[in-house]
């Protein structure tokens, strides 16, 4: 398929969508941040039952109900080489794919009402522009792939404090600065982050500049108390 996705029409919001696949086509123009408001179930996360996969099942019923959901079928999600496989796919699971087409123009600021959301992936597209700190929002996100576009600035600090986060790539892009760090960041390596030469931290080699942000110094008087040349991290 080819061409622009139009903005949505009132009879057409596709209100109930969880999952969206329009990924290896050559759809282009900018992404229509309407349609991202119209996905209402996309929005919401059950707070009293976090956990959406879940191993009890009914097997009188069918499809096999659960508070979390029904399981009635699988999937397998492959993200810049890494496949998530879902044996047992609960209703409650939300995805949004469009890798692999022309998309350009900025990542609308409106995905991050998508706070249900678990999968996104618009990698291998034109998309320019900073990456959205609102993107902090999506509080269970599990994939995150926007590798191969554009994208500048710096990977904004909201994205470590994510703790749900088990695949990131952001690889192949314009990215500057220090590499954020923390919970589900620190266990990411440097192929997640791999073709931005303007960035620094962990996991590259390359220190960033603390210049700006670094405590004032110390005292020199104060080094000579520690005669074994110990200092204070």
């Amino acid at each position: 398929f080819h061409g622009e996705i139009k903005a949505p029409r009132t009879a057409f919001d596709f209100s109930k969508l969880r999952i969206i696949d329009l990924s290896h086509n050559r759809f282009g123009g900018i992404l229509p941040s309407k349609h991202f408001d119209c996905w209402n179930s996309m929005k919401y996360v059950n707070a009293s039952y976090p956990t959406y996969m879940h191993d009890t099942l009914t097997p009188s019923i069918y499809p096999a109900s659960t508070y979390f959901g029904f399981f009635d079928y699988s999937l397998t999600m492959s993200n810049k080489g890494t496949e998530l496989e879902y044996e047992k796919l609960s209703n409650l699971i939300t995805a949004i794919i469009l890798s692999n087409n022309s998309f350009v123009g900025k990542i609308p600021t409106s995905i991050a009402n998508l706070k249900g959301l678990r999968t996104l992936n618009l990698s291998n597209n034109n998309l320019q522009g900073h990456i959205p700190p609102t993107l902090g929002n999506l509080i269970v996100i599990e994939s995150l792939d926007l590798s191969n576009n554009k994208l500048s600035g710096q990977i904004p600090q909201q994205l470590g404090e994510f703790t749900t986060l088990e695949v990131v790539d952001v690889s192949e892009n314009l990215l500057t600065g220090p590499i954020p760090r923390g919970k589900q960041f620190n266990t990411f390596g440097k192929g997640s982050f791999d073709g931005n030469p303007g960035l620094c931290g962990q996991p590259f080699s390359k220190k960033c500049d603390n210049s700006a942000t670094s405590p004032p110094e110390e005292d020199p008087r104060s080094e000579s108390l520690f005669a074994f040349g110990w200092k204070t991290v």
